[in-house]
């Protein structure tokens, strides 16, 4: 049996009562840390919570070296967790996927997504959302620029985009290492992005949200990761208001 379990946002306390129930009683737990990282707790205190280990999963581990996972969970009871919602991921369905291909039962339990909370503290509605994207960082001879192309999309269509910003072992992109990057490829295409909404901490006692122009933004310090960024449309008069309110638009 393998069981997909969201741990929520932010921390430790924020996987549901079935979630943690489940944990606890599985006979093998493993957490991916590629897609999304809980900044509130340390893996030690997710071994104390759950009392047992927590094995790391790295991308490879998942997307090319899933077997020893797989064959565990056709003889015992493995819980896979992930920050977050686990479906909202497409590398945690091709999973299941897999597994249901060799006749292993599957489950999700649900939890907070960073995808419907972005609505909740930018009041961006969200039925206007467009098609999402991801912004990694540049390497060496390697600038990928399908982010601008989504955002330029939707931005067509009046519709808002989601920007997931790159993790990397221990580096996290930041609202401010995005806006650098988007308007750089904006500029190339002599394209102009009035308005950026930067998320911080989302699930945490002190989210940060801000909304703005580049210009505006690149002087805020949003502080400690995770960040999210949103490229939004034109906006209807409610999202202004709740943007002006909460996010000192």
């Amino acid at each position: 049996m393998l069981t997909f379990i969201g741990l929520g946002l932010y921390d430790k306390n924020d996987v549901s009562e079935k979630g943690l129930a489940y944990i606890r009683n599985a006979d093998h737990v493993f957490l991916e840390i590629y897609t999304s990282r809980l900044m509130g707790t340390s893996y030690e205190d997710l071994n104390k919570q759950y009392g047992k280990p927590v094995h790391l999963l790295g991308r490879n581990d998942v997307e090319l070296h899933p077997e020893d996972l797989l064959s565990k969970a056709e003889h015992s009871r493995v819980a896979f967790l992930c920050a977050g919602d686990p479906m909202v991921s497409t590398t945690h369905a091709d999973l299941r996927i897999r597994a249901a291909a060799r006749g292993i039962p599957t489950a999700i339990i649900h939890a907070a997504s960073i995808s419907s909370a972005v609505c909740g503290l930018s009041g961006l509605q969200n039925y206007r959302f467009g098609k999402s994207c991801s912004l990694p960082f540049p390497q060496k001879n390697w600038f990928p620029t399908t982010s601008i192309e989504v955002i330029a999309q939707n931005l067509s269509l009046r519709l808002h985009t989601l920007v997931y910003l790159d993790i990397q072992d221990d580096r996290y992109m930041t609202v401010n290492e995005a806006i650098d990057l988007l308007e750089k490829m904006a500029g190339e295409r002599k394209m102009h992005i009035p308005l950026y909404v930067g998320i911080a901490r989302a699930g945490s006692d002190d989210p940060l949200v801000r909304a703005g122009p580049a210009g505006t933004l690149q002087s805020v310090d949003f502080g400690p990761p995770l960040h999210i960024l949103i490229v939004p449309a034109e906006l209807h008069d409610m999202e202004r208001s709740y943007l002006e309110m909460f996010a000192g638009l």
